[in-house]
């Protein structure tokens, strides 16, 4: 069976490598519209009505907005927006994290932010164990390429004036960035984790890490219980990986660029009273286009790693 997708935005950094993954697979027949037409109503909406699945690689208006556009009850909806990821009606499209058969049974699917892809898979499965109590005061730090911030921030940094370009910069000082509210909603917290982003003068790779000191946390959970765990919540995963065994002295985030794979860790200091959680993902991988191909596979019924760089 082929499944016709429309790309709503395919012209973006996010719709570009959604295309590059879908190119050559024949389970899909892509619905292109050509630059004259991509603004036009008529035909975004014809588009949108003609297709089994949307992807919605769009700003958050733009995204509701072509929501609005759909007059069936069969086209099925990726966004990659902010719009709908805390909205009622909307599956967040983490399968590892909601369920597979969730996301296959969903008609309208929000595909979760990079920061947050990285933060929900470390805290999730912690606080549903019961290991960090929903209303601890959480801090995540994190650093991504500069592809993160779409096309303008990408200029920034590799056109005219780009020598200028700092090496790092943090960023959301104002402590009321987008992704807050999908970190703590689906990670089921009670208090609103402090978030500190940064970005980095390199195109794509992340690193997110959430700092616990155990030591003094209810219950007192040990770093092997932690890493317990997270091993049994990604066990079966063959795109989210625990890692048990890694002897390096130092991360590196570009640890897993280039990939639609996260890697999990846990350090632990030697009298294991503090440790520090750590995602290595993708931007771009992971957390976005990879994610949305994944999601596209679950929704088409398909194997979930196809099409991805693993």
């Amino acid at each position: 069976m082929t499944h016709s997708v429309f790309i709503d935005g395919a012209a973006g950094t996010t719709g570009l490598e959604i295309r590059e993954r879908l190119e050559g697979r024949a389970e899909f027949s892509l619905i292109l519209l050509d630059d004259s037409q991509r603004k036009d109503a008529a035909a975004r909406a014809q588009a949108i009505n003609d297709a089994d699945v949307v992807i919605l690689c769009l700003p958050d208006d733009a995204a509701r907005e072509a929501v609005s556009l759909i007059a069936n009850d069969r086209t099925r909806v990726i966004d990659a927006s902010t719009a709908h990821r805390v909205a009622p009606g909307w599956t967040y499209g983490f399968p590892e994290l909601v369920g597979h058969d969730v996301v296959a049974a969903s008609k309208r699917v929000s595909n979760p932010g990079c920061y947050p892809t990285g933060f929900l898979a470390l805290v999730g499965p912690l606080v549903r164990a019961g290991l960090i109590p929903a209303q601890w005061p959480l801090s995540v730090n994190a650093v991504s390429g500069y592809s993160g911030g779409g096309k303008a921030m990408i200029a920034d940094y590799e056109g005219e004036g780009s020598a200028h370009s700092p090496a790092w910069m943090t960023y959301g000082l104002s402590l009321g960035h987008k992704h807050v509210p999908e970190m703590q909603q689906h990670a089921g917290l009670s208090v609103a984790p402090i978030f500190a982003p940064s970005v980095a003068n390199l195109l794509r790779g992340m690193v997110v890490e959430v700092p616990l000191p155990i030591g003094v946390m209810p219950g007192k959970p040990t770093p092997q219980q932690i890493r317990d765990v997270l091993a049994a919540a990604y066990e079966t995963s063959p795109i989210v990986h625990f890692v048990s065994d890694y002897a390096g002295g130092n991360l590196p985030v570009e640890h897993r660029s280039g990939t639609d794979g996260m890697d999990l860790f846990v350090f632990a200091n030697k009298d294991e009273t503090q440790v520090r959680l750590v995602a290595a993902l993708d931007n771009l991988g992971k957390g976005a286009s990879g994610a949305a191909v994944q999601n596209l596979n679950i929704l088409c019924g398909l194997d979930e790693t196809a099409g991805l760089k693993l």
